[in-house]
């Protein structure tokens, strides 16, 4: 491995050079594990499509996801809420391992689908409020190799990343209030990718709900 590609993969380094922090794991996972992960959480996770409130229209979008949770934590985003369901065996292994990882806790987990490179993500920040405001966000990365963008909303400035079969990546601090990011469309991929984003759910404002 060369010297940059030690760096990349560092994760004592803030890749931002302002307002917040990502940290990349790299690969996390020996290409075998990671084949095993993917295998099972596409046999066992509760697929739905996602859906969007678009102009007072509600949207069925081509990715599909599902939303887990120490509780039945509700989470709305995009005009919709979901209620968190139970932990598989295989998504709180994973929890574990990331929490080891990354030295957070996390309480919930929104899992995504995307079939091949014609589904992402338009850019966006992970800031609703029933999100606890600058927790960790650890993302982890199963199947197809995908761009991952970030840009900061004042200066514009954009950073890139190649979110490997079995990668972490982390964003933390104030990253979701001065930074957006999005999963560009990429028509040349043709398998599919599964995304693990484990967050901290408010629970007081969970449990008034």
């Amino acid at each position: 491995m060369d010297l940059f590609a030690e760096l990349l993969t560092d994760p004592s380094i803030n890749h931002l050079t302002q307002d917040g922090t990502v940290n990349y794991y790299g690969e996390i996972f020996s290409p075998t594990q990671a084949d095993d992960y993917f295998s099972k959480l596409l046999q066992e996770t509760a697929w739905q499509y996602d859906q969007a409130l678009i102009r007072g229209k509600l949207i069925t979008t081509t990715r599909r996801v599902a939303w887990y949770g120490n509780q039945s934590y509700p989470y709305t985003y995009s005009g919709t809420t979901k209620q968190a369901l139970p932990w598989t065996e295989t998504l709180l292994a994973l929890k574990l391992l990331i929490e080891e990882k990354t030295g957070a806790r996390y309480n919930s987990c929104l899992v995504n689908l995307y079939d091949d490179g014609n589904t992402g993500m338009a850019w966006h920040s992970d800031n609703e409020g029933l999100l606890v405001q600058d927790a960790a966000i650890a993302s982890l990365s199963f199947g197809a190799e995908r761009r991952f963008l970030l840009r900061h909303k004042s200066t514009n400035q954009t950073i890139e990343f190649t979110l490997a079969h079995g990668s972490l990546l982390v964003m933390k601090d104030q990253t979701q209030r001065y930074w957006l990011h999005s999963l560009p469309k990429m028509a040349r991929v043709k398998e599919a990718r599964i995304n693990l984003t484990f967050r901290v759910i408010k629970t007081t404002t969970a449990r008034s709900l």
